[in-house]
């Protein structure tokens, strides 16, 4: 009875954990084109599937505690599955499909220009093609230009809505290209497209770089699990002091240091945000 009541007590503290990382991460509630790309950054970030296997690997983690009588495992069992893919998977490359991105909306201005149409209204047009990433961003800028925003005023918004050093750099170029107008704007685009291009090809060498040590540490733990399940099947007295109340602490500690030594190296390998070079009026 008393190991169930703390099995069912570390399935209350698991999902508390995962209540609270999602709710934490949640954006604030917003209208209109803004909320949209809340929501879908959201869902990207805390699909169904995701939420469905935190709450297996919650159950999972009841029924170890049950059978093995250390209810430590309610609480290691979902930290440990919820934990490591996403301290181990590939973080999120949100500055390269941010810059490609630009860049494919950028040669889509390029091209509208000789056609005669000023930058708002190219801007205007280019809201059909927009990339997945900038459509919501985008439809803002044009709400903004629709609402007797400068085009100025309006790009600066862009930029804080996309919240860049990247991103901030194309649309001063793009800015400087609305204030010139007529043919310089056409040129001045096209230029920026190749500095795009030159951008892209150092973020993918330095993200290559960076995978590295990734793919060791995930293929170093991979080879420390498989060992210790083994060692947990065919030698289950190996285990036999973490079956005590101190073993079991003992073994929370020794996690919890794994995992903060993952955490760590995970921040080291992730690039630190760059200075921004363009911010709306507060």
């Amino acid at each position: 009875m008393g190991t169930l009541l703390a099995a069912v007590c570390g399935l209350l503290v698991a999902g508390g954990l995962v209540a609270t990382v999602v709710g934490w991460r949640s954006p604030p509630v917003e209208s209109g084109p803004r909320r949209r790309w809340n929501d879908f950054t959201l869902s990207r970030r805390f699909g169904g599937r995701r939420l469905a296997a935190a709450a297996g690997w919650v159950a999972a983690g009841v029924v170890a505690a049950s059978v093995t009588g250390w209810p430590v495992l309610a609480v290691l069992a979902p930290v440990l599955g919820i934990g490591l893919p996403l301290l181990l998977g590939e973080p999120a490359q949100r500055d390269l499909d941010l810059l490609q991105a630009l860049d494919r909306w950028v040669r889509t201005l390029a091209a509208i220009l000789p056609t005669g149409r000023s930058i708002p209204d190219a801007i205007r047009f280019s809201l059909r093609q927009a990339p997945e990433v900038l459509a919501a961003p985008l439809a803002l800028l044009v709400e903004r230009l629709d609402d007797r925003w400068t085009v100025q005023q309006a790009l600066t918004g862009l930029a804080d809505d996309l919240d860049s050093a990247d991103a901030d750099a194309v649309i001063a170029a793009l800015a400087l290209a609305a204030e010139r107008g007529g043919t310089g704007a056409h040129a001045t685009l096209l230029a920026l497209a190749d500095s795009i291009q030159e951008r892209l090809k150092a973020l993918r060498e330095i993200e290559t770089e960076r995978a590295r040590p990734r793919i060791v540490v995930r293929q170093v733990s991979m080879i420390s699990l498989v060992v210790l399940a083994g060692a947990l099947l065919f030698g289950g007295g190996f285990f036999e002091p973490y079956g005590t109340g101190i073993g079991q602490v003992i073994l929370a500690v020794l996690v919890a240091a794994y995992l903060a030594s993952l955490l760590a190296l995970r921040r080291i390998a992730t690039a630190r945000p760059r200075q921004r070079i363009l911010r709306g009026p507060s």
